[in-house]
Formats: structure tokens, sequence, C-alpha cells
């Protein structure tokens, strides 16, 4: 009996290298984005605006930035899009990513696979993963968005399998979503793949883009679990594969965040496609200075002891944390449970979804608590909301929010938005003291009732002393900014 180590984002790593590369700050890998523009509007994508043309990188950027993550170590390169074959430079870019002696992966729709193309794509040695979600011309037209997609798609798998795929030494993939559509002849084209030797990238849909418009493509978690243990057994008995099943990838486990990341067509840098957080940009920083800079990707690497609710108890969590893409698209927090995975299904209620009650992050107490929840948490970013109540310390007797008030209320955005960061570190306390406010500025007021958004924004760290820029809208009008100095403890809990 064999393990399944044939599969998608980082089975072909040890885990000593996968260890090594969260201890030195590297990657084994990394996905890009070429181009947005594809011809299918596939249901279920991601991306809901792929017809867009934006700042894309020039080819040049994207050379460089490929470079950069070469020196840190990334071994392969997942060409995503868009669909990465109407790009006018992938064959360029294709032969100068090998030339970095570099594995290139290719996601595609079949577009542009003539048989040229796909000879072209054999003598490179790339590593072809052709989308394909069923046997149904119909059905696969319409999971497309485009009539004759099923016959494109058919094409381009005769081409390749013509110019020589699979072979020993050339790899074939097809990726499918799991849908309530097509679920029930999986389990047959899984087979159909495996006795072909073309490795089945089989995965539940990640809830964004076009998902969370077609909710009909749901499939009931306990069903999807029931999928997963029958497509486990077939792999088992019949081909001497042996895995458990564990969500989102069927027959593997998505713990890409510990070796790679994404960069888009904008050069906007990503955790990974699902986690749709920028943590910076390769037009403005160096690709090594992002990830090492980054809180979100830091977090992740040390997700046993960040993440939080039931996943954190799981006998799993060495080789699973579940769909982080899932947890955020449906969550708001990149550190909660997957609320897919079918083992969390009778404990909901104890995954944390956004927005959050400030008493349960902030350590103060009525009526000196003046935030009344936290709306959302992005990278060194998070929005809070209070409304103005006339029993708060800082409410004169006309109603109106003191000045003094501004200080203290960015204050404790940042404790919000720390508390929930760290909610599922072992360690619940929390120290922090609010040293001194900076260039404080005062331009409108608020009054009882009146409800208020405050952002805040990590400028700078330096030891256990950070800097923070913070900003009070009363409705779309900037009513206070200004800087905290604050003293975070060294157990990194909130200000």
């Amino acid at each position: 009996m064999k393990t399944c180590q044939n599969r998608i984002y980082g089975a072909e790593y040890s885990q000593e290298e996968i260890a090594a590369a969260v201890r030195d700050g590297r990657l084994l890998s990394m996905e890009i984005e070429f181009n947005k523009s594809c011809n299918f509007r596939c249901l279920y994508c991601y991306a809901s605006d792929n017809n867009l043309h934006r700042n894309e990188l020039t080819k040049e950027e994207f050379i460089g930035v490929i470079r950069q993550a070469r020196e840190l170590g990334a071994r392969k390169m997942i060409i995503l899009g868009g669909e990465p074959m109407l790009y006018p430079h992938i064959l360029d870019m294709i032969r100068f990513i090998r030339g970095l002696d570099m594995e290139v992966e290719l996601f595609t729709n079949g577009t542009n696979m003539t048989p040229e193309a796909a000879r072209t794509m054999y003598d490179l040695g790339v590593r072809v993963v052709l989308k394909m979600n069923t046997f149904d011309e119909n059905l696969q037209d319409t999971l497309s968005g485009r009539k004759g997609a099923y016959a494109q798609i058919q094409e381009a798998f005769r081409n390749l399998k013509q110019a020589g795929y699979p072979s020993a030494d050339r790899f074939m993939g097809v990726s499918t979503v799991v849908c309530q559509q097509n679920i029930e002849e999986l389990p047959r084209m899984w087979e159909w793949l495996r006795d072909q030797n073309i490795v089945p990238y089989f995965e539940m849909i990640t809830p964004q883009g076009g998902a969370k418009e077609h909710n009909m493509l749901d499939v009931d978690s306990r069903r999807v679990e029931e999928f997963f243990r029958k497509i486990s057994e077939i792999d088992r008995t019949k081909y001497g594969y042996d895995w458990e099943p564990k969500p989102p990838l069927v027959g593997g486990e998505c713990l890409r965040h510990q070796f790679s990341c994404a960069v888009n067509s904008e050069g906007f840098v990503q955790p990974c496609v699902g986690v749709t957080i920028p943590i910076g940009n390769v037009r403005n920083h160096k690709l090594k200075e992002i990830l090492h800079d980054s809180e979100v990707v830091q977090d992740l690497k040390s997700y046993k002891t960040m993440i939080k609710g039931p996943c954190s108890q799981c006998e799993k969590l060495d080789e699973c944390y579940g769909c982080r893409g899932a947890a955020y698209q449906l969550t708001g927090d990149y550190l909660a449970s997957d609320p897919l995975c079918w083992k969390n299904l009778d404990r909901r209620e104890e995954i944390m979804f956004l927005p959050v009650d400030a008493t349960l992050l902030v350590p103060h107490k009525p009526p000196m608590l003046l935030i009344d929840r936290l709306l959302e948490v992005q990278e060194r970013v998070s929005v809070s909301e209070m409304t103005v109540r006339k029993d708060m310390v800082f409410v004169g007797p006309d109603d109106v929010l003191d000045d003094a008030s501004y200080g203290e209320i960015i204050s404790q955005a940042l404790a919000a938005m720390e508390g929930f960061r760290k909610m599922g570190n072992h360690d619940p306390q929390q120290e922090g003291f609010l040293l001194g406010i900076k260039n404080l500025e005062i331009s409108g007021e608020a009054r009882a009732g009146d409800t208020l958004r405050i952002s805040v924004f990590k400028v700078a760290k330096l030891g256990d002393f950070g800097i923070v820029r913070g900003e009070v809208r009363n409705g779309t009008t900037v009513i206070a900014r200004g800087e905290v100095k604050v003293w975070q403890g060294s157990n990194g809990k909130a200000a």
C-alpha cells in the first residue's frame, strides 16, 4: 500500500523541507497569474471580474518577481489565471521558468491547446492540469458558462494525449470541482483518470467570486464526507493508494501557506487565491520583504498555535487545517476553523464569524469600553465600529464626544484587532499600554447616537513598541486622525 504522493500543493516536498522553508522564510513553490482575461465564465470561478484588463505587470516585471521567487528557493511555478493560454507571452514565460530549473504546472481550460502547443508543452516538460468537471456536454457548458466548452476541453485532452501525456516523466492532471450537479458521476471519472495514469485534482469549491452567487452548486458537508470516503475506498482497494479523507482536496491536503504564496496579474501578493488579503505589491517592495513583514503570512505559518475554534483541537492538525480560503471567505477570519469541514458540523457555534462583539476582545469594561464591535481584519489593518452613547464617560452634557476620547478610541480599536488575531493563542492574557498620541487632528465632531467607524493601521514595530495610525469617520466624514505609540508585551498580545 502506498500513500498518495503525487498530489497537489506540497505532497512532493518532505515534512523536513517544509519545516525548513517555514524556519528560514523561504518558498518551495509560488502561484502566479499572468492575466485575468478568460474566455470562460465558470459559475464557480474565484475571479468575478475575469474579463477586465487592469494595470497588469509587464513581461519584464513578471520575470523580476519569478527571479525573486527562485532566489527564495521556489522549485515550482504554478500558473493560474484567467486563462494562461490567452496570455501572449505564455511560451516565453514557460521557457524562462524552465531555464531557471523550476517546474511549471499549468492550469488550463484547453484554450489554444492545439496539437503543436501540446507537443511544445510536452517538450518543455510542463505539468499540464486540464479543467474538466463532467462527462456531460450540456453540464460542462453550463458550469463553464460558455457553449462549446465541452468540445474545446475534449479536443485539448486528445491533443495532450497525442503529444504523449501522461508518461513516466510528463505529468498530467485533471482539475475538477465537486458540486451538486456532478458529484454522482465523479467516482466513475476518478477511476477513468486513474486508469490512464492521469492525476485527479478533485476539490471542494471555495465560496468566493461566482460560487457565492451560485449557491445551487453547494453540496451538504455530510454528503461531501461520504463522497471523499467513497473515493478513498476506491483508491485503497483498486489502486493501492492509502489516504485519509480531509477537506478541501480529495486524496491530498493543502498546507500551501507554509511554503507558497500567490502573485496576481497586478502584482499584488496574497497568501493564496482563496485568502484574498493583499499583503503587498511587488511593484513597491521585494517579494522577500513582503513575505517577511506580513503578519498574515507569519500567522498562517504558525497556524498550530494561532488557529481558532474546533480546528485547533483536531487530532489531524499536524497535517490539515481545512481550507483557509473557505474559512476566510465565510467568516472574515483567515485563522478561523473551516466551516465546511464535516468534522466541524456539530461545532459551528464554536466558530467565530466577523463582526465580533468588542467585549470578547478588549479588556476594558463599560463605561470605559468605547468600541462596540470589530468588523474587518486585513494585513495590519482593521475596521471597528462604535455608537456614541450618552452614558459614556467621554460624552459631555451637550451630548458631544470629547476630543480627548479619540486617542483612546484608536487604542481600543487596535486592542480589538490584536485580541481577535490572538484568540487562538494558548495564552489568554493580554498586555499593552498606550504610551502617547502624536499628530492628532480633530476635524469634526460626534454626538450621542452617531455611529463611528475606526480604521487602524500598524505602521511600524520595533521590539515591543509600535506605531499605529488611526482614523475615525462619522459617516463618510473623517472627524479625527492621528498616531498612537503603544507598548505590547513580549508575548505579542494586544495593546
